[in-house]
């Protein structure tokens, strides 16, 4: 295997893993996969709240980095939603992740920073338009 099959082989596991990660733990808040919430953190969040508005990003922000439907603005917002869920609900709790609990806010926010930056690569829906673009301007070095 050569290094740039490798990059697109990583790139596609790194953003198909996260995307179901995400879109799993919405499914729980919406939708009580795997049991639920918890009755002690709440239960099934009421329509609207913060938490019932972080299931809706996380399900449908899931699903899209899990496709890679518009994975550059989704994975911003995504990114942006596990800053605040970290500094809200890990960091009173301590200093450092390790101390708090905080260690995948921290780790899915910075892998959905990394995927706002790079794109969803040309595994995705994205790339299916993308990377046929850039294939036929190789082609054709004066276009």
């Amino acid at each position: 295997m050569n290094l740039d099959r490798a990059r697109l082989v990583t790139l596609f596991l790194l953003r198909v893993v996260a995307g179901l990660l995400f879109l799993q733990a919405g499914g729980m808040k919406l939708l009580d996969w795997f049991g639920g919430v918890p009755v002690e953190h709440g239960g099934h969040p009421a329509m609207m709240s913060q938490m019932w508005i972080g299931g809706v990003l996380e399900f449908y922000g899931g699903a899209a980095i899990l496709l890679g439907v518009l994975t550059r603005p989704v994975a911003f917002i995504l990114s942006g939603e596990m800053a605040v869920a970290y500094f809200q609900f890990h960091q009173p709790s301590g200093f450092w992740p390790i101390q708090n609990h905080g260690e995948p806010a921290v780790l899915l926010c910075f892998i959905f920073l990394f995927l706002a930056a790079h794109g969803g690569g040309c595994w995705s829906v994205d790339g299916l338009f993308g990377c046929r673009r850039q294939k036929g301007t190789e082609s054709h070095p004066g276009a």
